[in-house]
């Protein structure tokens, strides 16, 4: 791939994924001009520690930034983009920034419950969400979370560890159901319960009120309710796509990219939390909604602008931290898939399991073996298919499995 580099390149997202996008393309000798635009006031930050560390107050933010300033790039911190043309961005203020290469970065933001009373409550994406949070739990000692995924289970843990009584709801049948079967569902409702958190599934929450002692009431489609001194939203998030669909890029749940990071108009590229990427593994399209694909993706969006190689896409992979159970995840894994344990056991918390359909290898679970969960990615990428007469606990150890 070759192509004429570009002169100016603006960047609109100054987290992980713009950060490291500007990192890349100095890396590799681009000596144009590089501004990277973005909403937030603070140097860029490692985003999983906000519902870990940050929330706990065992870090500060300047311990979790995620790098020095790069040289040469002009970073408009506080500043929003408003809207695109094929040419130039146009921000909340001052003159129109031309570029002649665009990388949106945009992330995402905190789906929000259309519901009465939700002005009340709290969400928790960025690190300006985390001392009003933190200061509310502490004031009124309960936190009732809705949404058992990743983020509230995580800020669930994190509260119990601040001392509040805390009460996790989750519409669907267990917590974490997006990426775990039931029973490692069951083995982390029972690490939290284990740890004094109740948790209630197959919850609707369809009314939120504020009680006259300023406690929230949160009431369920079937009648059972629950109150708390704080309530934390916690229900998914959404792709920030409007700058690119109001320019008339193709967009469904995020802004489609091809394996290039390219959009569908020439000169602009779409990477991290807001771009939705070919899965080469399995077809269609997806968005790896973690920091590691932010990071892989921006280093391919780099390069692409530059037109040099990007190489294969990388199976995504993430990980969870809870009441100091580390989860380390890979592929695309659902609760849907069959799921064989190939090294120790889910009852023990340390276990590796390989998520499968059919004959395909497409994920991996895994708590206690993080080199088996590297090893796996390499796997999945492969496509090979898999005997799982021959899984069991040697078979990452066995030469048709390892990578070399």
């Amino acid at each position: 791939m070759t192509t004429r580099q570009p002169g100016k390149v603006v960047i609109v997202g100054t987290g992980a994924t713009g950060y490291t996008a500007a990192k890349v393309l100095r890396a590799e000798g681009f000596a144009g001009s590089i501004t990277l635009i973005g909403s937030e006031q603070e140097a860029t930050y490692r985003r999983p520690t906000v519902s870990k560390e940050l929330l706990l107050g065992t870090k500060s933010i300047d311990q979790v930034l995620l790098g020095a300033a790069i040289e040469g790039v002009d970073v408009r911190a506080g500043v929003t983009a408003v809207a695109v043309t094929d040419s130039a961005v146009q921000l909340d203020e001052g003159d129109p920034l031309p570029f002649d290469a665009l990388l949106l970065a945009t992330g995402s933001r905190a789906r929000q419950l259309d519901l009465p009373g939700s002005a009340h409550v709290f969400t928790l994406r960025t690190v300006a969400d985390v001392a009003p949070l933190y200061a509310d739990i502490k004031r009124t000692g309960s936190l009732l979370v809705i949404g058992g995924g990743l983020i509230g289970c995580e800020a669930a843990a994190a509260a119990r560890s601040l001392g509040a009584e805390v009460t996790v709801l989750e519409a669907a049948s267990a917590p974490l159901n997006r990426i775990a079967p039931a029973a490692i569902s069951q083995m982390y409702r029972d690490l939290h319960a284990d740890n004094g958190i109740t948790m209630h599934t197959d919850v609707s929450v369809t009314d939120l009120k504020k009680l006259p002692d300023g406690t929230l009431l949160a009431t369920a489609q079937d009648g059972r309710s629950w109150s708390a001194g704080t309530v934390l939203v916690s229900v998914g998030s959404v792709a920030n796509i409007e700058l690119g669909a109001d320019m008339g890029l193709e967009t469904a749940s995020g802004i489609l990219v091809d394996a290039e990071m390219r959009t569908s108009a020439a000169g602009i590229y779409a990477a991290g939390d807001v771009a939705e990427v070919p899965n080469s593994v399995l077809g269609g399209t997806y968005r790896s909604e973690h920091w590691n694909g932010a990071a892989d993706q921006a280093t391919r969006a780099a390069r692409s602008i530059l037109g040099l190689d990007v190489g294969d896409l990388d199976v995504p992979w993430g990980w969870s931290t809870q009441h100091g159970v580390n989860l380390q995840f890979a592929g695309w894994t659902s609760a849907d898939d069959e799921y064989v344990v190939v090294r120790g056991s889910i009852e023990d918390r340390r276990f590796t399991a390989c998520a499968l359909r059919g004959d395909a290898l497409v994920g991996a679970i895994g708590v206690g073996y993080p080199k088996d969960i590297r090893q796996i990615r390499s796997l999945i990428a492969r496509a090979d298919p898999i005997d799982r007469n021959l899984l069991g606990e040697d078979w990452l150890d066995q030469p048709h499995a390892v990578v070399r």
